[in-house]
């Protein structure tokens, strides 16, 4: 399969709390998640031709991963096994707060990824890159990675995505915003969130922060959670709103809309339908539990849209 969306970053083996026992232990559903491998799943499940760049380890979940991508179409040509170092994994745990992550990843596979591991042909047949704050800081050497795949794809004549996806416990936010800023104006397409934005730049109004990037990426879609989503160009924005439903885990809500509203954007829809369908596609996501399980396909994501 020829790959017109190519995504770049770490798989992480995923264990989701979904109950406890008549002792109040917590029980958990072994899953899968990764930002960038989620969103290539759900652009596969969205009918795009979806690749993944990374590297995992010749483990059991390394194993499980290869199986899952093949079970959903994702293409793995671009994919490295390294016998040398482990496939991450990561726990979701629930409380009053929301979600919450507990992860190890030292040392992944993903960690390790090297620009020497890019495929340059893998880029010439694809459209879109797609990539994330997460992917740029697992490591130093992804980094390098992130920004070489970047330059790659735009020798190429591929267009490049980015999603913030800021957590705080891998890198400061002063690095974090100074890196990803500089990502995002390489990038045709940035999708940041409003709560990363927040943190990124010091702005809290979304129009404000839609001005900031549209500063360094001529389309930005601002996330902004059950409220839906706001579509930016330098000629103008509109907002997307939010879809109900009735919600149990947003692990991997965001992850969904971006890989929905690429598929989309490769279909041939405007940014507003596609950013219309994604917000959709995000909403189902999160009525079930785990990052990949509940994602959902074309035929409901219709469904919901039909409700009006």
């Amino acid at each position: 399969m020829t790959a017109e969306l190519l995504c770049i970053g770490e798989p992480m083996l995923e264990f989701n709390q979904n109950a406890k026992d008549d002792q109040g232990r917590a029980l958990y559903l072994e899953g899968h998640g990764g930002d960038t491998s989620n969103a290539a799943i759900a652009a596969a499940r969205a009918g795009a031709r979806a690749g993944y760049i990374t590297a995992i380890g010749t483990d059991a979940p390394g194993d499980s991963f290869m199986k899952l991508w093949a079970e959903e179409g994702v293409d793995t040509t671009t994919v490295v096994r390294k016998p040398d170092a482990p496939t991450a994994v990561y726990f979701v745990s629930h409380g009053p707060d929301g979600h919450q992550f507990t992860f190890y990843r030292s040392n992944s596979a993903a960690a390790r990824m090297t620009p020497d591991d890019l495929k340059v042909d893998a880029f010439r047949p694809a459209k879109i890159l797609h990539l994330s704050g997460i992917s740029q800081a697992i490591s130093t050497s992804a980094c390098d990675t992130c920004f070489r795949a970047i330059e790659m794809a735009k020798a190429a004549g591929v267009k490049v995505s980015y999603d913030t996806n800021l957590r705080k416990a891998l890198w400061p936010v002063k690095r974090a915003a100074a890196i990803m800023h500089a990502a995002i104006a390489e990038a045709d397409i940035a999708l940041p969130s409003l709560d990363d934005a927040t943190a990124l730049t010091g702005l809290e109004d979304p129009d404000a922060i839609a001005d900031f990037y549209l500063k360094l990426a001529p389309l930005v879609l601002l996330k902004l959670g059950k409220d839906g989503s706001m579509v930016a160009t330098r000629d103008g924005r509109t907002r997307i709103p939010g879809r109900k439903v009735k919600a149990v885990d947003a692990t991997g809500a965001g992850d969904t809309f971006a890989g929905n509203f690429l598929a989309r954007i490769l279909a041939g829809d405007t940014p507003e339908d596609a950013a219309l369908y994604a917000n959709a596609a995000a909403a189902l996501a999160t009525t079930g539990y785990g990052a990949v399980a509940p994602m959902p396909r074309p035929e409901a994501v219709r469904a919901l849209l039909a409700q009006g």
